[in-house]
């Protein structure tokens, strides 16, 4: 992957979350735990595209 490719992904997730922030009505709370959990998401992503995460496809949830 590229990294204008990447640089155009976080653009995108930005402006979505920027978006649902702006025009969605949602409580503070709720906000507060979707961007965190976009956060989350977006830099166990970054690390596993940069190589210095391993593969997350043995990851099991529940």
């Amino acid at each position: 992957m590229s990294l204008l490719n990447i640089v155009i992904i976080l653009i995108v997730v930005g402006v979505l979350l920027w978006l649902v922030n702006n025009y969605i009505p949602m409580d503070g709370k709720i906000r507060s735990i979707l961007n965190a959990v976009v956060v989350i998401v977006v830099v166990l992503w970054l690390l596993q595209a940069f190589g210095l995460l391993g593969s997350l496809g043995g990851v099991h949830v529940g």
